[in-house]
């Protein structure tokens, strides 16, 4: 019954909007306009308030309080940056005063006016001049607060509703500056992230988001169909082998910032459509690799925050350099007394149940493997780690380990027990790749879903010759929920996949 009264409350306001709406037709008021000159903002006049005062300003926003007093009204107006009082008096901005009382919280509005301060010291604009630019029908949700008598602030009608917040994000936006702030700094984040690289000679590039061939992850994809051609594409899950055959063409150090599509779970570290960094370069190792991923995250902490250090989850978290650095095996065998290089399946999958995990027993070898590290080690490590050297079966396109039988040259990054980034020295034996191939194909036979198909045009490409070459993918999401201290990765997505609306 409180639903319907919710809902039946909103038809009466919308109503009342519409109505307004119709007056102010009728008083021949514009109320979707066509352009306004803004030169200032909030934030601009607030700080330079001395330079300004008495100065005129043209400034526009969305109205978010409103206090009337016969002909003379105060309101809040909020822009992008901020908000700031303005005041209108009738005798200043002449009969558009009068359409004013058919204004809203929501509506924009445009104000030439001077820089004042009010009697009780609030800086504010005086208006000479008032234009309605946009009236809004749907009243926006204002949280309202007061304080008891013990002192306590009390907020109430808060747009809080996660869910809701996700699917109507431009209301987030307006109404809780803290998000717009988040996803200021995301975009930070990424033009910092492209000007460290570029300033290093990186090449960024374009690759196909529809790929014939799907590879370079283990995942499942999403899958279309092109009418013209009538063959079936993928979405692409990774930008890996094309950014490879790049590098056997000569380009030496490239990258991409690209969206990804992985037909897979959702939670808060998971999203069908994520943002990967990706970047190789051609002489070079996953030695190398760790110190240039320590280099460019301490570069891009302090660039944006000013600091390495960030409290995540009520944990400070440090991205100085050097990292810890640990062996995946090594970490096994502390946790569980198991040599994961020497063990059967069925070691493998008991140890798993001993640890409360779900298994699938056709799951192969090397998934076991990555399960047991996830279930045991991964959640234990909180400050910026690399685990380093794999097995064999779980890293397809990483070079074999020059002095460790059975592993590669592959590091994940870790924090807070999240993975951040993957990287190897990278495979460049067409024959090796092959083989590896081969045994993926036979893996998917078996039931693997996320093992790689056979890409014979990559096999051609690597037949050419490729160079040493050290490759990186780096999570952008997860770079951001740990540097803004957001709790799910749809916090850091603009516009996350949701379920359908009922």
């Amino acid at each position: 019954m409180e639903n319907q009264n919710s809902q039946n409350d909103l038809n009466d306001l919308v109503k009342r909007r519409f109505d307004e709406l119709e007056e102010l037709n009728k008083k021949s008021v514009e109320p979707y306009a066509y352009q306004f000159d803004v030169d200032n903002n909030s934030q601009n006049i607030k700080e330079n308030f001395e330079s300004l005062e008495g100065k005129d300003v043209s400034i526009a926003g969305r109205i978010m309080a409103i206090r009337r007093m016969g002909k003379a009204s105060f309101a809040h107006l909020q822009d992008k940056v901020g908000r700031i009082q303005i005041y209108l008096r009738k005798d200043d901005v002449g009969d558009i005063y009068d359409a004013f009382r058919l204004m809203d919280i929501g509506d924009i509005i445009g104000i030439n006016g001077f820089v004042f301060k009010t009697k009780t010291g609030e800086i504010s604009v005086h208006a000479k001049s008032l234009s309605l630019l946009s009236k809004s029908i749907r009243p926006i949700p204002i949280a309202k607060e007061i304080v008891d008598e013990n002192g306590n602030k009390i907020i109430f009608d808060q747009f809080a509703d996660k869910e809701l917040r996700y699917r109507q994000r431009y209301v987030d936006l307006i109404v809780n500056s803290e998000v717009k702030d988040v996803f200021i700094k995301r975009s930070k984040i990424i033009s910092t992230l492209r000007k460290f690289l570029d300033e290093k000679e990186f090449l960024e590039v374009e690759t196909p988001v529809l790929q014939p061939i799907y590879g370079g992850a283990a995942a499942r994809p999403f899958i279309t169909h092109h009418n013209t051609l009538d063959m079936d594409l993928y979405m692409r899950i990774a930008d890996e082998l094309y950014l490879k055959r790049l590098i056997i063409g000569g380009l030496d150090r490239v990258y991409e910032i690209s969206k990804d599509f992985r037909n897979e779970g959702i939670d808060k570290t998971h999203n069908p459509e994520f943002t990967m960094l990706e970047l190789y370069v051609a002489y070079k190792d996953y030695e190398w690799m760790m110190n240039f991923v320590e280099q460019m995250m301490e570069n891009v902490s302090i660039s944006v925050f000013g600091t390495t250090k960030f409290d995540v989850e009520n944990v400070e978290i440090d991205f100085k350099s050097p990292w810890n650095r640990i062996s995946m095996v090594d970490e096994i065998r502390k946790y569980t007394g198991i040599d994961i290089l020497n063990c059967s399946k069925n070691n493998l999958l008991n140890e798993l149940k001993k640890h409360g995990a779900e298994v699938d027993p056709n799951e192969s070898h090397g998934k076991l493997i990555d399960e047991l590290f996830e279930a045991t080690v991964q959640k234990d490590i909180i400050q910026p780690t690399f685990v380093i050297d794999y097995p064999i079966e779980i890293s397809p396109l990483a070079k074999k380990h020059r002095s460790k039988a059975g592993l590669v040259e592959r590091f994940e990054g870790f924090v807070l027990g999240r993975e951040i980034c993957n990287a190897f020295s990278e495979l460049n034996d067409p024959i090796d790749q092959r083989e590896r191939f081969a045994n993926q194909s036979k893996m998917r036979e078996e039931g693997d879903e996320e093992a790689h198909q056979i890409d014979e045009d990559f096999l051609k490409a690597m037949e050419y010759g490729m160079p040493p070459t050290a490759g990186l993918g780096i999570g952008i999401d997860r770079i951001v929920m740990l540097l803004t201290g957001q709790p799910t990765i749809r916090d850091v997505i603009l516009f996350p996949q949701m379920r359908a609306e009922k």
